[in-house]
């Protein structure tokens, strides 16, 4: 690691550290979902600090020089590779129609889709959806426990955590005998799935408490994934707080017209 490297990442370090020795804003009344707010904010502080750094230029000079052709055609391969985790999250689920037609999905863009860089499903009418095994735990009625800033990685509760880790194990990245084959397609899907979010940047810079808005986002569109946009009987079904730029293959999220904090758009 050379000498520049290593400044940069101690002063992300102390900066994380010097976050979670502050207060939490006494303004705010605690959120009982987050038990560990203090040292959230401080995670928080330094993956803010080593995004901004770091990844948002690249993420710029990455969309500047690469065609959109081409970032369509990534998305589409990564989006792809993660379908047989969808299948199996919805077989789990009981959800029999939606895996066959994600299933229908798979099999015809990674054939015709040369590998999955085209998406010749969607012109077929197949719909693209999203599932996970955090999902499938709230299903089968476990609770999101303590919402969790994890270095790095991002926002969490404990059982999408749990549910991040089995996913991971049934990527099928992990058929790659490589393990730096493994490790590079890991990556790029992680660059790929930061790279769509990058037009979320203007309006979490823009909010009074960056990290408040955040964890509202995050907890907001996981209890939307995971009741399906269900509530209570005495309530009003829940919506989705925006399209989700996820769901955008082209890595061209949708433009966010009267965006507010109080409907944020929520990061994965």
């Amino acid at each position: 690691m050379n000498s520049r490297l290593r400044g940069t990442v101690a002063a992300l370090c102390l900066a994380c550290l010097s976050s979670a020795c502050a207060t939490v804003p006494s303004t705010r009344t605690p959120d009982p979902r987050d038990p560990f707010e203090r040292v959230n904010r401080g995670t928080f502080a330094f993956n803010q600090s080593l995004d901004k750094a770091v990844l948002r230029p690249a993420i710029r000079g990455y969309r500047k020089v690469t065609p959109r052709v081409v970032r369509t055609g990534l998305s589409n391969f990564f989006s792809n590779a993660e379908y047989p985790v969808v299948i199996l999250n919805n077989l789990l689920q009981g959800k029999f129609g939606p895996a066959a037609s994600d299933t229908g999905r798979f099999l015809l863009n990674t054939t015709l889709g040369v590998g999955g860089f085209l998406d010749p499903a969607t012109d077929a009418g197949l719909d693209r959806n999203n599932e996970d095994f955090g999902q499938t735990l709230g299903r089968w009625g476990v609770p999101a426990g303590p919402y969790v800033m994890i270095p790095f990685l991002g926002p969490y509760t404990l059982r999408d955590g749990f549910g991040a880790l089995a996913d991971n194990f049934v990527e099928p990245r992990q058929l790659l005998t490589s393990q730096r084959a493994n490790n590079l397609v890991w990556v790029g899907g992680q660059l790929d799935r930061r790279s769509r979010l990058s037009d979320t940047d203007a309006i979490i810079d823009r909010a009074g408490d960056p990290y408040a808005f955040v964890r509202s986002a995050y907890l907001q569109r996981r209890q939307y994934l995971v009741t399906d946009g269900a509530a209570a009987d005495d309530e009003s079904p829940l919506e989705d707080p925006l399209d989700d730029p996820l769901d955008d293959p082209a890595g061209e999220p949708q433009p966010t017209e009267g965006v507010s904090g109080d409907t944020p758009e929520a990061p994965q």
